[in-house]
């Protein structure tokens, strides 16, 4: 058993390997986290503030990057206002029941969101219906959309202001990658808002 456990295993830290490699190699990606980190600083400059969607695992990445934003990152410094538009059951349950489950996102945004905010919209078969919402409604409001999906994209590619793809077809896969990336964002607009402690003139 143990053998085959540890075939598994390996199988699949070369895959997460790889797939880190490819990221790290990507210039083009590259570019578009550093556009995206532009975008978050601006925003939060001028008193805007980041919203996090998805379903599932990427429900948990929105909570998880939002809660880096307004608690901490890497030390400690004043609060970043992020909002996960996952959270709220009343709201969830509300909307699902008077709108449809489609709505979820888009209501909230409707709500909550104001021009110059930044909306992650995160899928990793860029095709969720309520995420797609979601993106029409930040549109709408002058609202930058940063999408999180897999390598085809799916009906969101081409819908956000700036996509990330990962490259991998493996839901898990495309995950490790998101929530890879979902940390080095925060990382970094920590470090340009707030300098750290030991970078400080």
């Amino acid at each position: 058993m143990a053998d085959r456990l540890n075939i598994h295993l390996d199988a699949e830290f070369e895959k997460s390997r790889r797939l880190i490699d490819a990221i790290a190699a990507d210039t083009v990606l590259r570019a578009r986290i550093l556009d995206i980190v532009t975008r978050c600083v601006t925003a939060l400059q001028r008193g805007n503030k980041i919203l996090f969607a998805g379903n599932g695992g990427s429900a948990a990445d929105a909570q998880h990057w939002a809660a880096e934003l307004v608690s901490r990152f890497n030390y400690d410094r004043p609060g970043l206002p992020g909002i996960a538009l996952t959270t709220d059951t009343s709201a969830l349950t509300a909307i699902g029941n008077d709108y449809g489950y489609e709505r979820v996102f888009a209501r909230q945004l409707e709500a909550l969101g104001r021009k110059g905010d930044v909306l992650f919209a995160i899928s990793t078969s860029g095709n969720s219906k309520n995420i797609l919402a979601a993106i029409d409604a930040a549109h709408a409001l002058h609202i930058d959309v940063v999408g999180f999906t897999g390598r085809k994209g799916g009906a969101m590619a081409d819908r956000c202001t700036v996509c990330l793809r990962m490259p991998s077809d493996e839901t898990p896969k495309i995950q490790e990658g998101h929530e890879l990336l979902g940390h080095l964002i925060c990382g970094l607009i920590e470090r340009e808002m707030f300098p750290a402690p030991a970078e400080k003139p």
